[in-house]
């Protein structure tokens, strides 16, 4: 089976590669990568009808390969790819972050019920930490998760540019040193793909669980396709 993967950033198809190899090794994977649609998205500082018309042919492009379904693995293009689903509703059509919003959702409600709040405040809203490496994501993703939740969002300065140049380390650590600032909620959702590598660290830094993308996008596209 087919899995068309469609990127924006070069970061992105490395994680999630070795999530369907530890999640869905079977499914057939195709990469279709544009990095300049990021740095169009930084330069204009918002989202346009040519960038939705480039996303629309790149997903006419993977369907035509015979993909059974598209996955895309960067968060800031939400009404972008609102767009392609509705042009291919024979396919299922994922946004990067949508199968772990649902995860992460569950998780902090089950978290924050009467008595088992991290500061033993019963009846709160659930608190979700989010943490991004990418401004346009956190001006485009919270409006995905409902409305009992409270987000709180974080930018990780600087760690997109390390992996730029090839720091993977430094990557890694700002997160974490970025991530510090969730310690208080109930989980912290990553919400770039190349965020996924840093979670061991995330994690460690906050005391919170920690929910990936790659991982959760993974089981939603198994279980709507292989069942």
């Amino acid at each position: 089976m087919r899995i068309a993967l469609i990127h924006a950033l070069r970061h992105s198809p490395p994680p999630i590669e070795a999530a369907f190899a530890r999640g869905w090794p079977e499914a057939v994977l195709m990469n279709l990568l544009d990095d300049s649609l990021s740095a169009d998205l930084a330069r204009q500082g918002k989202l346009d009808q040519a960038m939705t018309e480039r996303f629309l042919t790149l997903s006419a492009y993977a369907a035509g390969t015979g993909a059974a379904g598209i996955l895309f693995t960067c968060s800031a293009f939400g009404p972008c790819i609102d767009a392609v689903a509705g042009a291919h509703t024979g396919m299922p059509v994922l946004k990067p972050n949508e199968a772990m919003i649902e995860e992460v959702v569950a998780e902090a409600r089950r978290i924050a019920g009467p008595g088992r709040s991290p500061t033993g405040v019963p009846g709160r809203r659930p608190t979700i930490g989010l943490l991004a490496s990418f401004q346009p994501t956190l001006d485009t993703m919270p409006a995905e998760f409902p409305d009992d939740v409270t987000l709180v969002p974080c930018l990780a300065v600087g760690s997109l540019a390390a992996l730029d140049r090839g720091d993977t380390a430094e990557h890694d650590r700002l997160a974490a040193e970025a991530a510090k600032a969730l310690a208080g909620c109930d989980v912290v959702a990553l919400a770039q793909f190349s965020l996924a590598r840093a979670a061991p660290l995330v994690a460690e830094a906050t005391g919170r669980p920690v929910f990936t993308t790659p991982d959760s996008a993974v089981r939603k596209l198994k279980r709507l396709l292989a069942g």
